[in-house]
């Protein structure tokens, strides 16, 4: 196992700049997922980690050992594709063995390798089968198990399950994470799916433009956002984002004075400017009854949307001008379009971000 270090790395399609300065650190052993929308970047980067795409400039590091000017097959890294790219006309057990025998490894050492992984990944029974034999699910093992069989320092994966469905995805996901632990093996992921993120990484990177806008565990990037760009980018369904500004010591949401409670004034400790942008996650908006006390912000509005989404309910509930998304538990709250009805948040879990969108401690 390796640490994989990149430093300041760049590509540029003629005036188009693809990767920008970007530097990330993934220690030996560690599943990092890099995260961001279409576009942003992520394959060039794995790209240019594998050598497939040569950097405009910047570093690559395996270890101490700088990659940049060796060619792919020399760096020892290990790559899956979206669309598995199985030999057809080869057999599992021989689409599995491939790499090793591309090394020249003894029949009896590739043998013994393939039979291993093929334990190891469930899919033994399958060896004599060829690939359109196959489900998706198990043509994604055995393109896990051509990439792991050789024992590479270094894993990219790009974008590996988005050709399944729903449930094999989730599924799948489960598998990755416990293989992955299992080997030890030094780990990239790109994904789009923030879900698929969430759920796999020890460490998340997030990607807008080429640029990283953060670097943390799933539980960091979801509690303490960097900028309005990752809050609203993690979590489904997205934070809501507002305006709100600060006047004769009171603040105005929705174009509206919030009653400060004493408790509260600690929220003028964090020196807000006086516009900035408020992040309220859908979740952390409670539906109060008559008899809830809160003290926190307290809002009314009315029920203009429903989205039944199995044990919680989303509603989009109209505020003045503007509307606020809300998740509730179904099976405790039940709403019609047109209720009336009054929300509580805490100030613990508002997010603050001036007008640039970076966040306000």
């Amino acid at each position: 196992m390796v640490d994989l270090k990149i430093e300041n790395l760049t590509k540029k399609y003629g005036e188009t700049t693809v990767l920008d300065n970007f530097s990330i650190n993934i220690k030996s052993g560690e599943l990092m997922v890099l995260l961001g929308p279409s576009g942003c970047g992520k394959t060039t980067a794995i790209r240019c980690i594998a050598g497939l795409t040569d950097p405009t400039n910047g570093q690559i590091y395996l270890g101490n050992k700088k990659v940049n000017e060796l060619s792919p097959k020399d760096r020892d890294v290990a790559m899956v594709f979206q669309n598995y790219a199985l030999y057809p006309h080869m057999s599992i057990h021989d689409n599995i063995a491939f790499p090793l025998k591309m090394r020249k490894k003894s029949k009896s050492h590739i043998h013994e390798k393939v039979i291993k992984m093929a334990e190891l990944l469930g899919i033994k029974d399958l060896l004599e089968r060829k690939p359109k034999e196959l489900s998706g699910g198990q043509m994604q093992r055995v393109a896990l198990g051509r990439a792991l069989v050789r024992e590479p320092k270094l894993f990219l994966m790009d974008e590996p399950l988005s050709n399944l469905d729903a449930k094999l995805r989730t599924h799948m996901r489960t598998e990755i994470k416990k293989l992955q632990k299992k080997i030890g093996i030094t780990t990239l992921y790109i994904t789009h799916d923030q879900v698929e993120a969430m759920s796999l990484a020890d460490r998340i990177a997030i990607m807008k433009n080429g640029n990283i806008q953060q670097i943390g565990t799933p539980t960091e990037v979801y509690h303490q956002p960097t900028n309005t760009f990752v809050g609203q980018f993690i979590g489904n369904p997205q934070m809501n984002l507002i305006t709100g500004s600060i006047k004769d010591e009171s603040l105005y949401l929705f174009s509206k004075p919030i009653v400060i409670q004493p408790v509260d004034k600690i929220l003028f400790e964090k020196k807000l400017p006086g516009e900035f942008f408020v992040g309220i996650r859908p979740r952390d908006v409670i539906i109060l009854k008559e008899t809830d006390i809160s003290t926190g912000i307290r809002l009314e509005g009315m029920v203009v949307f429903i989205e039944m989404l199995g044990d919680d309910t989303t509603i989009e509930v109209k505020i003045g001008s503007d509307s606020l998304l809300v998740t509730t538990n179904n099976i405790l709250d039940s709403f019609n379009v047109g209720d009336k009805i009054e929300m509580g948040i805490e100030y613990s879990k508002i997010h603050f971000f001036d007008e640039e969108g970076k966040r306000i401690e």
